[in-house]
């Protein structure tokens, strides 16, 4: 779908220091906060919450950027409508906290994501957690960086060559959705990433569910993990993350076989970490695919 746009570009290094700004504004908010549900505000099941500070992030997040940029559209997961999908035009991709059970239950593992997309493709991306005081941010074409001075992948350019699944370490996440199809795809792939080889698994180093789609692309960025499957999350949830892996070396993909390109409000994505090569990387990806137990339709 092609919108007719601004012939004025978007000032990306001046947007990625709103969002920083914005970042900051909106971890006083979340570290200020007494975590708390508000049921009346909760969503599907237990497992998927709102709480009244992700209202208040994002009330926050929406008022200064539409303040600021009022010809760019706002896409916010508290305020999602979907009757209004994203399109080509500039679009602030937000997630006002990125693991909200984990901030509900005092686990320091939470975040403020911030992505701004333009013609549907991730284009700068801000990741903060304010419990550890963690930035992440990324301009497309311009590098990722860790706290705003230290380069992503951590480990440089002396870059530790993928080998496969069985000497990796996978993100990977249970999801709200606990019934039906997905599911069981997810329950019978975990099974299978954990199995022993001679049982037919891939037997891979470990699995890590840290509850934040937004971290763990991060954390695949950095390379302390080396791929990260998902499907179910949302454009809010990846566009941030998204820039700063790309930017870091990593690469995305879809989460089902033979999807090379994914799309940003796919809701399946699979992420691999920076690597010497990007054979290295196509083999894991093509490893990994190799190993799901069905299909994810979402």
């Amino acid at each position: 779908m092609n919108v007719q746009m601004s012939d004025t570009p978007p000032n990306l290094d001046e947007i990625c220091g709103t969002l920083i700004d914005l970042a900051y504004r909106a971890g006083r908010i979340i570290t200020g906060a007494l975590p708390g549900t508000d049921n009346t505000g909760s969503k599907q099941n237990s497992a998927d919450l709102v709480t009244e500070y992700d209202r208040a992030v994002e009330e926050m997040i929406s008022g200064a950027l539409k303040d600021k940029y009022p010809d760019y559209q706002f896409h916010g997961e508290e305020t999602y409508d979907p009757a209004r999908p994203l399109t080509d035009m500039p679009t602030f991709i937000i997630d006002p906290i990125d693991g909200t059970v984990n901030f509900v239950h005092g686990f320091p593992h939470a975040c403020v994501s911030l992505g701004f997309a333009i013609n549907r493709v991730p284009t700068v991306g801000v990741v903060f957690n304010p419990v550890t005081e963690t930035l992440y941010s990324a301009i497309r074409g311009k590098g990722a960086f860790l706290n705003r001075d230290i380069r992503l992948p951590l480990k440089g350019t002396n870059i530790e060559p993928l080998s496969g699944l069985k000497n990796s370490l996978i993100g990977i996440e249970w999801g709200s959705e606990r019934t039906g199809r997905n599911w069981e795809t997810k329950i019978r792939t975990f099974e299978k990433l954990g199995q022993a080889q001679e049982n037919g698994g891939a037997m891979v180093r470990s699995m890590r569910s840290m509850g934040s789609a937004a971290l763990n692309l991060c954390a695949v960025a950095t390379g302390v993990l080396d791929l990260y499957w998902e499907g179910g999350c949302w454009a809010w949830d990846v566009c941030a993350g998204w820039v700063i892996l790309e930017e870091a070396g990593g690469i995305m993909v879809g989460g089902n076989p033979d999807e090379w390109e994914a799309k940003i409000d796919g809701r399946k994505y699979l992420a691999i970490r920076a690597a010497s090569s990007q054979s290295s990387q196509k083999e894991l990806v093509k490893e990994f695919w190799s190993i799901i137990q069905g299909r994810l339709e979402y």
